[in-house]
């Protein structure tokens, strides 16, 4: 049987859990594969830094570049933009196959280290880089390759998603919501990656490209985050029967001169509760997926966590080797497409604003005249004239859901009701999608 060397670069929380399954189920991938996978050494910065597996000692080294010249497959789980980008470029210069979780380093880069592997004949696999145990960029990649993708929508954050579905489910501000997330240990000591969209703008750039195949990076997402979100947001949503997710959008969209781009965007959304990524609980993602001809699909499971994530990982080990066994180019996605990145104004979406308004005569006309001037349809509108916490002597509130229309619309509408005297505060705009 082949025996084929594997470099493991990086043992954390995933990576421990990989060397695990490579070690532990060794004579089961080499049934699956064809070839003995001998784990080779995992480099590290830190040789005495605990793991969360026990591994032998001899398998630990810092000289990560000997490592990576030795092997045949590199499985690089180090994050971050360097060391990482310069050993997985020798590693495909050298003629091994790579296996990557390093969802920032693909959000930047994805096309030139794609086509850097199809120069150099290897395989580039990266499913763990989206949504941690979920096969979804596989599926994309190949079983849709036939078909043309409209529309990717998804909660591909978990800390986000379980901040969120507890501020639903529980009541809670975001505030504790954050806290238990750390507790749990869902999110991070510092979870600014999280909570401000970036991790899943990061992955939103991977979708986008492999589903439109043409290049797209983090310059290309228009992002926001879930500070801004409150727990008066999320009772209103409750009340119109919706409710709030951090959605990664990709979609193709006309800008209004017959050209087709795609526009990608992160941001809070409402959503109706009989929408299927409503049900999607605590840490858990999932990816809704339109197609011309496959119609709705929706992947959905563990999003993060060392063994899910290392799942992921092993099973791009697994294709890789099967692939050096038999022999021939690798197959890496080859983003080749003209299609172009719109910007977020020419998306169409809906608009929930919601508003502390003067309780007087004429303050609804004055709205509404300016829902008119800027051509936006008022779907619903909500009232609540008593006063709550923080209101004003005599103010009402007032949220108003919009039908669909342009980004740019929108966003004048709520720009100019800022201005009305009557307006003491817009407290919320979000973004409606499923409706």
């Amino acid at each position: 049987m082949k025996k084929l060397k594997v470099a493991l670069l990086g043992c954390g929380n995933v990576g421990s859990q990989v060397a695990r399954i490579l070690l532990d189920d060794a004579a089961v991938l080499a049934e699956r594969t064809g070839a003995e996978l001998e784990l080779a050494g995992i480099a590290v910065r830190n040789l005495e830094a605990p793991r969360d597996v026990e591994l032998p000692a001899g398998l630990f080294t810092t000289d990560a570049e000997a490592l990576v010249d030795s092997a045949d497959i590199v499985i690089e789980l180090m994050g971050g933009l360097e060391p990482a980008a310069s050993l997985i470029r020798r590693a495909i210069d050298g003629g091994a196959t790579v296996v990557t979780g390093n969802k920032a380093l693909l959000a930047k880069d994805l096309p030139g280290l794609a086509a850097r592997a199809n120069e150099a004949g290897v395989q580039l696999s990266y499913e763990a880089a989206v949504a941690g145990a979920i096969p979804i960029l596989r599926p994309i990649r190949d079983s849709l390759a036939g078909d043309r993708i409209t529309k990717v929508m998804g909660i591909v954050n978990g800390t986000t998603n379980y901040i969120l579905d507890a501020m639903d489910t529980t009541g809670a501000a975001f505030d504790d919501a954050l806290t238990k997330a750390k507790e749990l240990g869902y999110a991070e000591a510092d979870p600014t990656a999280d909570i401000e969209g970036h991790d899943a703008a990061s992955k939103a750039a991977i979708l986008a490209t492999l589903s439109f195949h043409a290049p797209f990076d983090l310059d290309d997402v228009d992002c926001e985050g879930i500070t801004s979100v409150t727990a008066e947001d999320v009772a209103a949503a409750r009340e119109q029967g919706m409710v709030i997710k951090l959605l990664a959008i990709a979609e193709r969209l006309g800008n209004g001169s017959g050209t087709e781009g795609v526009g990608v965007r992160v941001h809070p959304t409402l959503i109706p509760r009989v929408h299927p990524l409503a049900a999607v609980h605590g840490a858990f993602n999932a990816v809704f997926v339109e197609a011309d001809n496959a119609g709705e699909l929706m992947f959905y499971g563990q999003g993060a966590g060392g063994r899910p994530t290392a799942s992921a990982v092993v099973g791009d080990v697994v294709s890789a080797a099967r692939r050096v066994v038999l022999g021939g180019p690798g197959r890496t996605e080859a983003t080749v497409g003209q299609v172009k990145a719109l910007p977020i104004d020419a998306v169409r979406t809906s608009y929930s604003i919601g508003l502390q308004v003067s309780d007087k005569t004429g303050v609804l006309a004055k709205i509404a005249k300016i829902f008119t001037d800027h051509k936006v349809s008022i779907e619903t509108m909500r009232q609540s004239p008593e006063d709550v916490e923080g209101d004003a002597p005599g103010s009402a509130s007032l949220r108003f859901v919009t039908h669909r229309g342009s980004e740019a619309a929108l966003a004048a509408t709520v720009a100019d009701i800022k201005e009305l005297s009557v307006v003491t505060a817009v407290t919320s705009v979000l973004r409606v999608e499923g409706n």
